[in-house]
C-alpha cells in the first residue's frame, strides 16, 4: 500500500507541475494575443497541446493507481477519492499530510489555470470581434454609396457613386 501512496503522490505532484507550466504558457499567450503575434501564439498552442497530452496520461495513471488502491482497501473504485484515501490514512500521519498537501496544491494550480483560461477566452473573443469590426469597416470603405437618383416610376435606380476617384470632364 505504501508504494501505491507514493505513486499517487508522485502523480499528483507531476499533475500540479503540468498545470503550473500551462499557467505560464497561458500568461505568454495573453501577451501574444494582445501584441497580435500569431507565430508566437502558434508556438504556445503547440506547447500547450504537448503538456495537455502529458496531463491526460497522468490523469489516466492516477485513475489506475486509485483503482489499485480501491482493490487493496476493499472499497468501490467509483467512490474512492483522494480525499477518502486521506481520511483512511489516519494512522499514517506523514502520508496523510503529504497527500493533503499534494491534493491542495493540485486543486489550487488547476483553479488558477481555469481562471486564467477564462480570461484568455474573453480576450480572444474580444480580439475576434475587433477583427470582424475591422473587416466590416474595410468593406464599407470600399463600397460606394447609392445615389439618390430616381427613375420614372419614383423608385431608386440603385446607381452607385464613383469608386473614390474624381470624375471630371475637361
Amino acid at each position: 500500500m505504501a508504494s501505491l501512496v507514493d505513486d499517487l503522490l508522485q502523480t499528483l505532484r507531476e499533475e500540479k507541475d503540468g498545470y503550473d507550466r500551462l499557467y505560464d504558457l497561458a500568461q505568454n499567450k495573453r501577451k501574444a494575443v494582445i501584441d497580435r503575434e500569431l507565430t508566437e501564439l502558434t508556438a504556445i498552442t503547440e506547447k500547450e497541446q504537448a503538456i495537455s497530452d502529458r496531463l491526460k496520461n497522468l490523469e489516466n495513471h492516477r485513475v489506475s493507481v486509485m483503482k489499485d488502491m480501491a482493490s487493496v482497501l476493499g472499497h468501490d473504485e467509483e467512490e474512492l477519492t483522494v480525499t477518502a484515501i486521506i481520511s483512511l490514512l489516519s494512522k499514517q500521519k506523514d502520508e496523510q499530510e503529504a497527500l493533503t498537501k499534494a491534493r491542495d496544491e493540485l486543486i489550487n494550480s488547476a483553479t488558477r489555470m481555469q481562471f486564467l483560461n477564462q480570461q484568455n477566452r474573453v480576450l480572444l473573443e474580444q480580439a475576434m470581434e475587433m477583427v470582424n469590426f475591422d473587416l466590416t469597416l474595410y468593406k464599407s470603405m470600399r463600397q460606394a454609396p447609392e445615389t439618390a437618383n430616381y427613375g420614372k416610376d419614383a423608385v431608386s435606380t440603385g446607381e452607385l457613386l464613383g469608386g473614390g476617384s474624381f470624375d471630371f470632364k475637361q
